[in-house]
């Protein structure tokens, strides 16, 4: 795969055997020992995934780091200006019709801002962002790779390594070091456990994943592992359950839009979104479980009982967890009700499917406790 890009991983990918595709434009393993092994290992142990193709971008203006993100709000709906130093945020960027162009990750680093973006639309963001953006500077971080560490004993594999990380909470980040290697690690993830990503300066990359690797509760994960995670978390990809034509009402992500930017209306195809919000959306992201065995895969198409089209299936596969089928879909809202009994036509053969609720397995994020709240 000559023109294909490689992250600093590469070499020890094919040591370890992993099978090698073209994602995005990235030569990355889709699994080492088999996706079903390393979506049971994430969910009881510890998985590592190499994540080092989604693009990391730092951005910063004149006026500071204040003024970065209320500049940064003119493109996003999400609530960046109150944001506190050292934690992140899920959002989406919007276009003037409301849909979405990428769904992302934003780090308050102190003196500036972070953006995690998508692989397949870190230059679609970027350029867009320049354009709509020419107060900040924005800078593409390629000298750095992107580890996830994954699953209910990450914490114990990386405090062997980083005694205080443990003091992180879900969607807090902070610099740490390895061996005077200077980390910045956030209690995050795409897969619905606890878990961790580091971001590490490529040349010192495969040292660090090699030490992760040696923890005994850690073991190599592909992207098969890391697709079968998400869904069954209910969680949505970009080119699937997001595009430029949904929007975060219908994909489900209204709660990411606060109640001031709402009412101040004042990001890009904010009058769809607010209807949509008040008044409900004409499509709605929804749980679809299949009876029987067989998996009931993207772009299928669903209609009603009686015949009528009722949408597609969004993502769907196989759910190694709950071991059945599992799937999201974008159909009507009429046709959206729990319970609500839909008809897949997978090959030629009816598929009943059912709406249901997401996420398949709990999240099991470690967030910090509520205030009052019993232990």
């Amino acid at each position: 795969m000559p023109d294909l890009s490689t992250t600093p991983l590469i070499g020890l990918h094919r040591e370890l055997g992993g099978r090698l595709v073209d994602f995005a434009g990235w030569e990355l393993p889709i699994q080492f020992e088999g996706v079903l092994a390393e979506h049971r290992q994430c969910r009881t142990e510890a998985g590592l995934f190499d994540v080092s193709h989604m693009g990391v971008v730092e951005l910063r203006s004149a006026g500071g780091v204040a003024d970065t993100a209320r500049f940064l709000e003119r493109v996003t709906p999400a609530g960046i200006t109150t944001l506190a130093p050292g934690h992140q945020r899920y959002g989406v960027l919007t276009n003037q019709a409301g849909g979405i162009i990428d769904d992302l990750i934003v780090t308050h680093r102190g003196d500036h801002l972070m953006l995690v973006v998508n692989a397949s639309r870190r230059h679609v963001d970027l350029g867009h962002l320049r354009q709509e953006l020419p107060e900040i500077d924005f800078t593409e971080r390629t000298d750095v790779a992107l580890l996830a560490l994954q699953g209910p004993k990450a914490v114990d594999a990386l405090t062997r390594l980083i005694p205080s990380v443990a003091q992180l909470f879900f969607l807090d980040a902070d610099d740490f070091e390895i061996d005077d290697v200077p980390l910045v690690i956030s209690r995050s993830g795409y897969t619905g456990e606890d878990g961790f990503e580091l971001v590490v300066p490529a040349a010192d990359a495969e040292r660090i994943a090699r030490q992760l690797l040696e923890q005994p509760e850690v073991a190599p994960c592909g992207l098969g592992a890391r697709d079968t995670l998400r869904l069954e978390a209910g969680l949505s990809l970009y080119g699937n359950d997001l595009d430029e034509t949904i929007s975060p009402i219908e994909a489900g992500l209204g709660w990411t839009i606060p109640k001031r930017r709402r009412d101040a209306g004042d990001f890009p195809g904010a009058a769809r979104i607010v209807r949509e919000y008040d008044q409900g959306s004409n499509r709605v992201r929804v749980g679809l479980a299949a009876e029987g065995r067989r998996p009931v895969r993207d772009h299928t198409e669903l209609r009603t009982i009686d015949g009528r089209p009722a949408g597609v299936v969004t993502s769907g596969g196989y759910g190694p967890t709950i071991e059945r089928p599992v799937a999201m879909g974008l159909v009507p809202a009429q046709s959206a009700p729990l319970g609500q009994v839909l008809i897949a036509d997978v090959r030629g053969t009816d598929v009943p499917i059912t709406v249901v609720d997401l996420p398949f397995t709990p999240h099991r994020y470690h967030r910090q406790p509520t205030p009052g709240a019993r232990s």
